[in-house]
């Protein structure tokens, strides 16, 4: 039996998450304990769920309530996923709902989730295969869109692990979930404090037996396919932020800097882009 609860204003404290909450106030919602986020459509909460993130309330349109639900349990059941038992369903009109920021851009119903903590680079480097592992480090790049599209692209193209600094933008906001497709609840991840990253990053990786690949044009550069990077046993691909880039130190430290060949006039791609192009070339593609 469904927990539906059927609302004729959004003033219920209920509904902070979907219409009063900030991206950091949610984060921050539960005071010291990991905090909320939003998921986006059947799909992405699905996926969430068969992560293991537990919802506190799902957000769904009256006019479609019949449909999402469909879709939702089609894809919770295609993967074998619990149900969400009595998890309070939240139902507004068309009226209400097209009141909430981003409206035009929903795609189905939103949930509310609890995060759950996020292990330090020691464990999460554990988790990672042992043979041949390759992953990814997010250094400051403050775009969700561009955060959303990296993951999308590392779940696809044989990326194991991701690190994110804290100063990029979060993957489990709800526009950097909503581009990966989900990805963010697929694609084994951690944060790494910005500060430890800008100090000691490339030092605790090199001493966790990984070599360094910063995506920068010096005069050193060399290709992404170039064979000496297929022969690495441990590999980091470390990607900025557009504009300013990597940090000169992340830069100095990385064993490699790697580009991109192309055409004479260009010398740079959006960072999402220039990070499917690198997953291809060194991303574990034969383990997927």
């Amino acid at each position: 039996m469904r927990n539906l609860i059927f609302l004729t204003d959004l003033a219920s404290p209920d509904l902070d998450p979907y219409v009063r909450l900030n991206e950091a106030q949610l984060f921050h919602a539960r005071g010291p304990q990991p905090g909320l986020f939003i998921a986006e459509s059947p799909k992405v909460i699905e996926r969430a769920l068969r992560a293991g993130y537990r919802p506190a309330s799902l957000l769904m349109e009256e006019k479609v309530l019949a449909r999402d639900l469909a879709d939702l349990d089609h894809e919770m059941a295609a993967n074998q996923t619990a149900g969400l038992g009595q998890t309070p369903i939240y139902v507004v009109n068309n009226q209400l709902i097209s009141q909430l920021a981003g409206y035009n851009l929903l795609r189905g119903a939103l949930a509310a989730m609890y995060r759950v903590p996020r292990p330090d680079l020691n464990h999460f480097l554990a988790t990672l295969p042992a043979a041949h592992p390759r992953i990814a480090v997010l250094e400051r790049i403050v775009n969700p869109a561009n955060v959303g599209a990296i993951f999308r692209s590392a779940a696809a193209l044989g990326i194991d692990g991701i690190i994110v600094t804290s100063d990029s933008a979060d993957p489990l906001y709800r526009r950097s979930s909503r581009v990966a497709m989900g990805t963010v609840f697929q694609v084994p991840w951690t944060y790494i404090d910005a500060h430890t990253w800008q100090t000691a990053g490339v030092r605790l990786l090199h001493r966790l037996g990984y070599q360094t690949a910063a995506m920068a044009l010096r005069h050193n550069t060399v290709r992404i396919d170039d064979p000496q990077l297929a022969q690495v046993d441990k590999l980091a691909i470390i990607l900025g932020s557009e504009g300013p880039g990597l940090a000169e130190q992340t830069i100095a430290q990385s064993d490699f800097t790697i580009k991109i060949p192309m055409a004479a006039g260009v010398d740079s791609l959006n960072v999402a882009a220039a990070s499917a192009l690198a997953f291809w070339e060194l991303g574990n593609r034969e383990n997927n």
